[in-house]
Parts: C-alpha cells; sequence; structure tokens
C-alpha cells in the first residue's frame, strides 16, 4: 500500500472501534493513505465491554503477505508523518513491538523525557504496561498475542497482557519520542474516564521522519509524577526475572546520599497558581530526572520542540486526576516553570564523571549491620533496598549482623532480633503496598478491582481493617533499628481503623470503579487480624496517604506481581 510498504517489509492496518464510534473510526481510516487502515468493529458490541474482544479482532485482520500490521483505536489523533515514520521504524526495528504513544504520568512517558534529553527516538519500554492505543507489531508477535490473549479475555486489560506476552516472548519493545498519536478524550467506553485528561507525553503533529536508528534502552531508574506524588522506579539487579522496585523519589535521593530536606528551601517562592504540594512533587521529579540522566548517553542533539513538550507535560501529567481537562491547562505554563528549574537543579548536583548507573554509597559506613531474613521475597527486597537507601549497613544473615529482621508470614507479627536480646516483636496492621500479597483483605479488593472484578467484602462489612503501608513499616523499621525501645512488643499500625465497607470504597475510587458486593454466605471469610493492644513506637506515625497507598499498591501489583506463579 502506498507510503507503507517496502522491498523488505509491508505493513497492514486496523482501526479498532465499537458501534457507538462507528464514524470516528471511518474518518481516522479516510484521512489514511488509500487502503493503509480497515476499521474492524467490535464482534459482540452489546456483551460484556471489552477492549480486548475487539483489539483480538483487529490483530487478526492483517492482510495476506503484510509482514507487520498496525491497530489505532477510533479516539486517536495522528500526526502528520505517521505513517511514513512508522514505516521507517519498521525498517530500522523489524523484530521490535513498537507503541506509538505514551500516557504523560506513566513510566514509559518518563523513558520519553529521558530520550529527549539525550537526543534519541526511540526508547526502550520500561517496567509497566505496554501502551496499546497505537501499536505495530511483527506478523508472528500478532499472531502469538492473539492466540496467547484468548485465554485471558477477561483477565486483565489489553494493554497488561500485551506487556506480558511481550515480555514473556523476548520480543524487543521501543516507545516513539515523539508520539505519532495523540488521544483526543472524548469519554471512555472501557470505563477510563475516572483517572481524568488521557493525554500524550509528546505529541507533536508536525513531526517529520528521521533519526529512526536513534535508540536510548538499558534505563535502570525512572523518576516519575503520578497523583501528585514524585515516584521513582528502580530496576533491580541480581538473578531471576527482570523486576522493579517501586519506590518514591525522596527515598531514591536519600539513597544517592543527597538529603531531602534542605532541597524544600530550593524551590522557587513563587510558583503561581500551582499549590505547594503539586509545586514540591513537580520539582522534586525533575530535579531527580536531571540527576539521572547525568549518567544517560547521548545519542544527538536534543530536538527543542520535542524537549520543550515532553518537559511541559511533566507537571499536569501528575494532576491529571485532580481537575477538567481546562483547570489543568491552566496550570501548564507554572508547572513547565518548575520542572525546568527542577531539572537544572538536578543537572547542576549531579557529580563529576561517574559510572553510569552508579548509586552514592553514604559515608561512613552506618552501622550497626542488618540483614533481612527473606531479602529475595518482593516485600524482602523492597524493605532490604529502603533500609539501604536510609542510611543502614546490610549484610548477609550468615555475616553476624548486630540485628536481623524476620519478615512476617501471613498475618503473624515480623520481629527484630539482636545478639543477647530479647526479640522486638512488631505487631502490625492490614500490610499493604509494593511487595505485599494479594491474597490479604486489602490485597483481595485491590486485586478484584484492577481486574474490573466486582470487589466482594470479606465477611461483615463492619469488620475493622488498620492499613499500614510498606513506606510506614519501613520508617518504623529504620527508626527501631537505630534506637532499640526498652519495651519486647510493639504494634504498628494507623490511630483509627477503618471498616471494610470504607476501604471497599475507597478502592473502588482509586483503583477502578467496580461494583461492591456482599460476601456469599455460605462461604465465611478468614478474620481479619486485630491489632493486638501494644503501643506504638515513640516518635514514629504513618504518615502514606491512604489514596496515594492503594495506588502505588495496585501499580506494583498490576506491573510486577502479576508476573508471579498465581497472578492469573
Amino acid at each position: 500500500m502506498p507510503g507503507t510498504s517496502s522491498t523488505r517489509h509491508r505493513m497492514s492496518g486496523s482501526v479498532m472501534t465499537h458501534p457507538k464510534r462507528l464514524d470516528a473510526a471511518r474518518r481516522i481510516a479516510a484521512d489514511a493513505p488509500p487502503g493503509a487502515l480497515s476499521v474492524v468493529v467490535d464482534p459482540d458490541p452489546t456483551g460484556r465491554p471489552s477492549v480486548l474482544r475487539t483489539a483480538l479482532a483487529a490483530w487478526s485482520a492483517i492482510e495476506e503477505g503484510a509482514t507487520h500490521h498496525l491497530v489505532v483505536q477510533d479516539d486517536m489523533i495522528l500526526s502528520d508523518g505517521f505513517f511514513e515514520r512508522a514505516h521507517r521504524a519498521v525498517e530500522a526495528m523489524p523484530d521490535a513491538a513498537l507503541a506509538l504513544f505514551a500516557l504523560w504520568d506513566s513510566r514509559n512517558g518518563a523513558a520519553a523525557r529521558f530520550a529527549a534529553l539525550s537526543g534519541a527516538r526511540w526508547v526502550g519500554a520500561v517496567g509497566e504496561y505496554f501502551p496499546c492505543v497505537a501499536i505495530i507489531l511483527p506478523r508472528a508477535v500478532a499472531a502469538g498475542y492473539v492466540e496467547y490473549a484468548s485465554r485471558h479475555l477477561f483477565a486483565w486489560p489489553d494493554d497488561i497482557l500485551m506487556d506480558r506476552y511481550l515480555r514473556a516472548a523476548g520480543v524487543p519493545r521501543f516507545v516513539a519520542v515523539p508520539n505519532l498519536a495523540e488521544h483526543d478524550d472524548r469519554g471512555s467506553i472501557s470505563g477510563n474516564a475516572f483517572r481524568g485528561p488521557r493525554r500524550s507525553v509528546c505529541f507533536l503533529p508536525t513531526d517529520q521522519p528521521g533519526h529512526e536508528e536513534r535508540h536510548l534502552t538499558d534505563l535502570h531508574t525512572i523518576p516519575y509524577f503520578k497523583y501528585g506524588i514524585a515516584r521513582c522506579d528502580v530496576r533491580q539487579p541480581g538473578p531471576g526475572r527482570p523486576r522493579w522496585l517501586h519506590i518514591d523519589c525522596e527515598q531514591y535521593l536519600e539513597g544517592r546520599g543527597i538529603p531531602v530536606a534542605p532541597l524544600r528551601s530550593r524551590l522557587p517562592r513563587s510558583t503561581g497558581a500551582v499549590d505547594p504540594q503539586t509545586a514540591w512533587g513537580t520539582w522534586l521529579t525533575a530535579y531527580t530526572t536531571g540527576l539521572v540522566h547525568h549518567d544517560l548517553p547521548v545519542l544527538g542533539e536534543p530536538d527543542p520542540a520535542v524537549l520543550d513538550e515532553c518537559l511541559a507535560t511533566l507537571g499536569i501529567g501528575g494532576i491529571a486526576q485532580n481537575g477538567t481537562a481546562e483547570e489543568i491547562a491552566a496550570l501548564r505554563d507554572d508547572l513547565t516553570a518548575l520542572t525546568r528549574q527542577g531539572l537544572l537543579a538536578g543537572r547542576a548536583d549531579a557529580p563529576g564523571p561517574s559510572r553510569r548507573h552508579h548509586r552514592h554509597t553514604p559515608t561512613p559506613t552506618p552501622t550497626p549491620t542488618v540483614a533481612v531474613l527473606g531479602a529475595d521475597t518482593p516485600l524482602g527486597e523492597h524493605l532490604a533496598r529502603g533500609l539501604a537507601d536510609h542510611g543502614h549497613h546490610l549484610v548477609e544473615a550468615t555475616a553476624s549482623p548486630d540485628a536481623a529482621v524476620e519478615l512476617p508470614t501471613a498475618e503473624g507479627p515480623l520481629i527484630i532480633h539482636r545478639p543477647s536480646a530479647e526479640p522486638l516483636t512488631l505487631h502490625l496492621g492490614d500490610l499493604y503496598g509494593p511487595g505485599t500479597s494479594r491474597h490479604t483483605p486489602i490485597g483481595r479488593m485491590v486485586w478484584s478491582a484492577l481486574r474490573s472484578h466486582p470487589i466482594t467484602l470479606d465477611g461483615d462489612p463492619d469488620t475493622p481493617l488498620h492499613p499500614l503501608h510498606v513506606k510506614d513499616l519501613l520508617s518504623a523499621l529504620s527508626l527501631l533499628l537505630r534506637t532499640p525501645p526498652a519495651t519486647t512488643t510493639l504494634t504498628l499500625t494507623t490511630e483509627k481503623p477503618l471498616t471494610a465497607r470504607d476501604l471497599a470504597e475507597t478502592v473502588h475510587r482509586v483503583v477502578r470503579p467496580v461494583p461492591i458486593s456482599p460476601a456469599p454466605t455460605n462461604h465465611p471469610a478468614p478474620p481479619s487480624p486485630t491489632a493486638p493492644p501494644a503501643p506504638t513506637p515513640t516518635g514514629w506515625h504513618p504518615t502514606v496517604d491512604l489514596d496515594f497507598g492503594l495506588h502505588s499498591f495496585a501499580q506494583w501489583l498490576a506491573y510486577e506481581a502479576i508476573h508471579l506463579p498465581d497472578a492469573d
């Protein structure tokens, strides 16, 4: 077909749609080169809503003789050079999956910002879903995805299944910089409208093809701004499946030997119409980005227009759920200024010539030494990394540490062992967050909402729950390892419990608005752990906001726990 074929590769394409938006799909197809896009309609439009069902039909529509297939959703705006650049990308990366869009608050969006800073045109996808709203797959990969995803029709969204399949199949995954498509945001049939505006990290409608061979890969640290919080995912080294630890920028910076408290004084005094929390989160994310980028390669001269747009979306993307598109857009200029100031500050603070992916080790070496028993588990990895970032010296259990942290099993306590001392028993509330199980009362609620399943309350809806986020557990451990208490039993819990119903309603609002139903009367649920009447540590109190805590837990379950053996 014109503009989409060569002597080596030929690309067919589909616009996937629902009858309610058939006119929009036809407009996209009509604006494309002749024959470039066919329209594929949901094969069961009156059935249970499913983007994946339509996507499978679209991936099955690859033309005879085509080596690659493009699938675009019906609510996308395509750049002027979309088809020419897509064609050149296929020529440059014939074996890869190519995402032509990434959300402004996503990890892949943050990766795209690094690519813009480095002068790259494509960036290797990082640890989350693989964007499917505009995507190209090689023929065999598309066929494999149809076979794989057909077995999981109502298990997960299509983009999470796509990432899981591509990882397992060893298919290279890249994201376009700038994006070749923009989300039109005209309402969501699939139930995503509650997330607010969903825009591209960088869309330039007049961007022209060129330098498609410039690829930035092997990112190990991804700062991003989401739900108003400066967050940071860090690639976990070592044996086993590649995985990411979900922490925040403050912890990451402390681990690099950069105290966060003094940074607040460098935030501009005037932040315009931006509230203080959003201003700090935007600036800190940009600061961390500038610091991390110092260790990345330069692949070409950055395109000023691409870089400008990438930086302009960092702040507004991170608060997208807080208002209308118009309200958020009104803050764009002020947030962009904060982003630029934070980026420059991070670059200025970057060390001299350094090793790539170098992590600063604070000096002098802190004492006492600490071992985490079970550091090879998801929770153990997060706690071990966190304690190290808080300045504790981590050693193996065989090295006779000054303290050993024994992780909790099921609803049991966490225990700190010290030589020649009584163990310290920490009774925990309902532990949740990155690294924790989905088989707890909170975990089951979040897991159900993630997969668009109803939240079934476990037993009495007035059952008290005491949410304790992993970050709050970490702060308590750090405190107690530095200053052992006089008592041998403590409790880590919230001051005021929530009912199971209250928590389910919060999950409904934060994770996904799914129905909430009572438990079947013939299947009594296991009792939730009740916080024992023991004191909390002196000087400690939980600080994690429940909305943020549940969202961070949901993200980890979707992007990391989904790869555990029982995740189907």
